[in-house]
């Protein structure tokens, strides 16, 4: 069993590279299926849900050459199935991309429903159905395979999401890639990650006007052909090690940034005392001083981003004062604060919101991530705390985060990944 030893108390210096975005990859790679040639991807980030979409599609017929660390070469033309219902397809929530591609390609499609993350809201595709189905596909769910089908290819049309929704708006935009006519997909999401799927797919030969706005226009192509692309530097991993610097204090620079996708995040910091300076591609935070209150609301982008609030809530968790956090995306997104309350933290949930009253420390303990980025805020939490913290279930961590042990370690964080076999997991010994 791995896990993470945590000394905390050490405040953060140096620098740290961020890697390329988590959320554009696991859409860019089944975006591949719809390439007829070479796709070359950059700047791929060395995580798990990368290498498990690789092996998925490799697995399928596709030929995959590892050009250095962080490029590939993917050439999907060979393939031939409509079906991916591998064993491994419950390791992570993207997998539901392969039905817009693999409808996109063959008009047809036979998919394991997702996995990944649970922390306790649902991920319903209803709007993905939705849409493909307003775009010709007979689609349904039986026995945890999605089965999508249409009389040849999907055909253009109008569709005005219920909810904004990230993983609908991609999903459907790969549908429309090579789909007969025009389709426009009202309400879309506006996420970085969406332009960057916008930008892949129209760098090989795909018509997608609007992303990063909520009106998307997809003109379907009769064919995309190969080409390269490198993708952006991932939002969310670094503003995971600016709130790491927040709680922790020191000074960090954080190169290989957008600081325009950060913006919400550095609000938020300053709003809490923390230093946040934007360079033309890097950030430098710096906190020395108490941290404040602030209340944040989490919302679709340029909203502050649900995949930050664990993290941030961790950090607020030593701010003077009392602090608010309501998650305004999923229905239940708060629980890993019972393992937050182990360390000393003093948090009531109630619904939707997070009441949060500042302590002066918290303390190490035993404690377990149950999802990718509450895995990440008990990291914080650890960095943070008196004595020393032994994180369980790192395993989610790794499925987004490149490298976190050693980034962590160049900046004088005590982090070490060590290995329990044939005991009782830690965080259960200590939770009596």
């Amino acid at each position: 069993m791995k896990r993470y030893i945590i000394n905390g108390g050490r405040p953060l210096h140096g620098e740290v590279e961020i890697s390329g975005a988590k959320n554009a990859a696991v859409a860019i790679i089944p975006a591949a299926l719809l390439v007829d040639g070479v796709c070359r991807i950059e700047n791929l980030p060395q995580i798990s849900d990368v290498s498990t979409l690789l092996s998925i599609l490799k697995e399928m017929g596709a030929e995959i050459r590892v050009v250095n660390k962080r490029t590939v070469d993917i050439d999907c033309s060979r393939i031939r199935t409509s079906q991916a219902t591998f064993d491994i397809m419950h390791r992570l929530r993207a997998s539901y991309y392969l039905i817009g591609s693999l409808l996109g390609r063959f008009g047809r499609a036979e998919v394991s429903m997702p996995g990944g993350c649970n922390f306790g809201g649902v991920r319903p595709i209803d709007q993905h159905i939705k849409g493909f189905s307003a775009m010709g596909a007979d689609i349904g769910i039986r026995n945890g395979i999605v089965t999508a089908e249409t009389s040849g290819t999907l055909r253009g049309s109008s569709v005005y999401l219920d909810v904004v929704s990230v993983g609908a708006t991609i999903n459907l935009m790969l549908g429309a890639a090579l789909a007969e006519g025009r389709t426009l997909i009202g309400n879309a999401a506006r996420e970085p990650h969406i332009v960057d799927l916008a930008n892949f797919l129209n760098s090989m030969g795909a018509d997608i006007r609007g992303a990063g706005t909520n009106v998307i226009k997809v003109r379907g192509v009769r064919r995309m052909t190969g080409g390269f692309y490198s993708i952006i530097p991932d939002q969310i991993e670094a503003g995971t090690y600016m709130a790491a610097v927040a709680g922790a204090g020191g000074n960090v620079v954080i190169r290989d940034v957008i600081p325009k996708h950060l913006e919400c995040i550095s609000g938020k910091l300053r709003e809490m005392g923390v230093t946040v300076v934007d360079l033309e591609d890097s950030v430098i935070v710096q906190r020395t001083g108490p941290l404040l209150k602030t209340h944040i609301k989490t919302m679709p982008y340029p909203g502050f981003p649900t995949d930050m609030q664990p993290q941030m809530s961790t950090v607020l968790c030593l701010a003077e004062g009392t602090s608010m956090v309501t998650e305004g995306v999923w229905d239940n997104r708060f629980r890993y604060t019972d393992e937050l309350i182990k360390m000393g933290s003093a948090i009531r949930v109630i619904e939707r919101t997070a009441i949060i009253e500042g302590v002066p420390y918290i303390t190490g303990a035993p404690i377990k991530a149950g999802d990718l980025r509450a895995g990440a805020a008990l990291v914080i939490a650890g960095l943070c705390a008196r004595g020393e913290t032994i994180l369980e279930g790192v395993s989610y961590i790794e499925r987004g985060y490149e490298k976190m042990v050693s980034k962590l370690s160049s900046l004088g964080a005590d982090i070490k990944t060590a290995f329990l076999a044939d005991e009782e997991p830690l965080a259960e010994k200590g939770a009596g």
